[in-house]
């Protein structure tokens, strides 16, 4: 993942760019993508979602990129556990409880997705920025 830092209108220093997440819930369970790349990150997994471009709401961004990743319509609800810091503090991660409004998820640019309960959430090595999502997770889809 490349992140860039970008000024603040202010003036006053630098931000961290935003990236926001989708726990995409459907009943007891919710999606997880692998990632098919960079190979340092391949076969990690993570809630699907992307950078917020400038003059992007949060929510459009996530809309935006559950439509590119994976060719499905969420509607975006509230945000799960903590903002991350990633990439050294250059990004942060923010994760939004989402749920499905049209079409099936695909893997479009992940290398696989899976379904996830409460119970399966340990059985795949999450990227690090997502661990707390996870465990924020757990009362909502447990």
């Amino acid at each position: 993942m490349t992140t860039v830092r970008t000024e603040r209108a202010d003036g006053d220093g630098l931000e961290p760019r935003v990236i926001v997440g989708a726990a995409i819930i459907e009943g007891r369970r919710v999606l997880a993508a692998a990632r098919a790349r960079p190979p340092e990150t391949a076969g990690k997994w993570e809630f699907p979602g992307g950078k917020v471009e400038p003059g992007e709401s949060e929510g459009a961004a996530l809309v935006r990129e559950c439509s590119e990743e994976l060719g499905v319509l969420v509607e975006v609800g509230d945000r799960v556990g903590p903002a991350v810091p990633v990439g050294q503090g250059r990004a942060v991660l923010k994760v939004y409880a989402a749920q499905l409004v049209h079409g099936e998820p695909r893997a479009l640019e992940h290398a696989e997705l899976r379904w996830l309960t409460v119970d399966e959430l340990a059985d795949v090595p999450w990227l690090p920025a997502d661990v707390p999502i996870v465990a924020a997770l757990r009362p909502l889809i447990g």
